[in-house]
């Protein structure tokens, strides 16, 4: 008799789940608080009334309005505890104001122009502004003139302010500083003796 080949039996790992994950979840069940959703893990995870958000961003009286059984969402992870999933429908902020540090470079899009200088979205709370002053070395006569909305840009943290959330950016502070060609020295100018005239002799 051959011998017994012992099958190999696949393991599943739970995956670990993380705050801001994202998945595509179907709905179970609604109710009152909430609705269950179903994210591909053993028990499924929950996503209460006040992170679900409706189509038109208008803040929803009854779930039902929004979700039905079997409908696929898009959902971030918002918390995990034990083995309890706390779900959301809204977006996290990619920079919490916790991430955000004087100096740190960070990446974006321009999203609107003013006279004083462009908006740029950088996945915070609000989009950094980058004044006219802090685009280039030299004049800027208006912003348009360094970009265009839809741009994406690369820009320094200079400046923030949690409680009025303003986010301070230059996108000078990431270029070379421009060479300044020193002048040569000035010849002095060195003063010539005169020269006596001979005196002529008297006859």
């Amino acid at each position: 008799m051959e011998p017994e080949v012992a099958k190999e039996t696949e393991v599943e790992t739970k995956p670990e789940i993380k705050p801001k994950m994202h998945f595509t979840g179907k709905v179970l069940k609604t109710g009152l608080a909430g609705a269950l959703v179903d994210i591909g893990l053993e028990k499924p995870a929950m996503i209460h009334i006040s992170q679900i958000v409706a189509p038109n961003d208008e803040p929803i009286k009854r779930v039902e309005d929004v979700l039905q059984p079997g409908q696929e969402i898009d959902v971030w992870v918002r918390r995990v505890k034990d083995d309890r999933v706390e779900l959301t429908m809204v977006k996290p902020l990619d920079l919490e104001w916790r991430d955000i540090k004087k100096g740190m470079t960070v990446k974006g899009k321009v999203v609107r122009l003013e006279k004083f200088g462009a908006f740029v979205e950088i996945g915070a709370e609000r989009p950094g502004l980058v004044h006219i002053s802090e685009m280039a070395y030299g004049y800027v006569r208006q912003p348009s003139d360094v970009v265009k909305e839809g741009d994406e840009i690369e820009a320094q943290v200079i400046d923030f302010n949690r409680r009025k959330r303003q986010i301070k950016l230059s996108m000078k502070a990431l270029l070379p500083e421009p060479v300044v060609e020193e002048e040569p020295p000035a010849r002095e100018f060195v003063e010539m003796p005169k020269r006596e005239k001979p005196q002529r002799k008297k006859k």
